[in-house]
Order: C-alpha cells, then structure tokens, then sequence
C-alpha cells in the first residue's frame, strides 16, 4: 500500500481518507481472489455491519453534542466500512448492510446493540464519550481475532490498516474523556492493554 500522510483540515482529512482508500483498492486488486474459510466469510461480514454501528453511533451523537471526536471519527469510519465493502466486492461475498439507511442493520444482534449504544450516548456527553470508547474497544478486539483467523494478505492487510485507525480513535476519545476529569473501564481488552493503547503516540496511517 502506498503511504499517505494524515491532514489537519476537514477538506484534507475527507482528500486522505479517498486517497488511502484507492490505495487500498489497489492492494486488494493485486491479489488474485482465492477460496476463503468459513471463519475469514463470517469475519468480513462480521466487521461490516460492525464499522457501520461505529460510523451511525457517531453521526447520531455528533448531531447531538457536536463534539469534535465524532465529526471527525464519523467520516474515518465510512472509510473502514469502503475497505470492508472492498474486499466483500474482491471475494464476491454478499453485502450485509446493502443501502441500509443510519440506524438501521440486518442482523438483530447489531441493531440491539446500535440502539443500546445510541441511547446510552444521548444522556449525557460524558456517556456519549464513553459510548465512543466502548466501540473503539470492541473494533481493536474484533479485528484482532479477525486477523489471526485470516490466511490471506490483502485481508491481514486491510485488518492490519483499520486497527490502527481503531487505535487512533481510542486515542482520541480517551483525551476528551481525560478533559472531562472521567474514568473508562475495559470491557474487551484486559484494562493494562486498554490503557497502554490510550496512553500511546498517535500511529500514521
């Protein structure tokens, strides 16, 4: 993949995002599609509809608090979706999110939890940022057990790619959460490595 370097602006960060994005595309061209496991099926359509609750949890809490971390995420997780999209078009696997509008999923399990996640978030921006961190918490478990049962490069690749941004996120989210003066306890991550993570330099990607 080729490098691209993060950007300040909004009109900056939208241009990175589709620049890294066709870098991706290319990635995954490059790579003939072979057979996949039922394990490397079921991670992909997983972690579809779990970028999707990500970008609407955050397009729905940044309307209603307008805090910086969910204007910025909101558009970093359509891009994970567009990878994910990507490499389902690459193995000719089914979208499971095709057209669905903000808010809506097609598995109930995905739903529940969108509309657990967004209730919680509307009480309060502390609980909206602690909503912000859950998600992020859960997309760096997730992948990481999604990339170990991955045999082929282009998805370790792309998984590889979208925890660091995960990462990232967490990383923002904990300094708006440290300005409030609160507390985030791990729910997917052991609390050291959670805090290690949260508590580490911002990664290029």
């Amino acid at each position: 993949m080729e490098p691209t370097r993060t950007a300040g602006s909004s009109h900056d960060r939208h241009q990175h995002r589709v620049e890294h994005i066709a870098a991706l595309r290319r990635h995954i061209a490059a790579h003939p599609a072979q057979a996949l496991s039922a394990d490397e099926q079921h991670d992909l359509l997983h972690m579809r509809e779990e970028e999707k609750i990500a970008r609407d949890v955050y397009v729905q809490l940044g309307e209603r608090w307008g805090l910086r971390p969910f204007l910025n995420i909101s558009g970093a997780e359509q891009a994970h979706m567009d990878a994910i999209a990507t490499l389902l078009e690459h193995y000719g696997l089914p979208d499971p999110v095709p057209d669905l509008p903000v808010g809506v999923f097609a598995t109930p399990a995905f739903q529940a939890l969108h509309d657990s996640l967004v209730a919680q978030g509307l009480r309060s921006e502390r609980e909206a940022i602690q909503v912000g961190l859950h998600i992020e918490e859960l997309d760096i478990a997730d992948l990481a057990q999604a990339r170990g049962r991955a045999q082929q490069p282009e998805i370790v690749a792309v998984y590889d790619d979208l925890e660091r941004g995960s990462r990232n996120h967490l990383r923002a989210f904990y300094r708006h959460l440290q300005r409030l003066g609160d507390r985030y306890v791990a729910q997917h991550m052991a609390q050291a490595a959670f805090d290690a993570v949260a508590q580490s330099p911002h990664e290029t990607c």
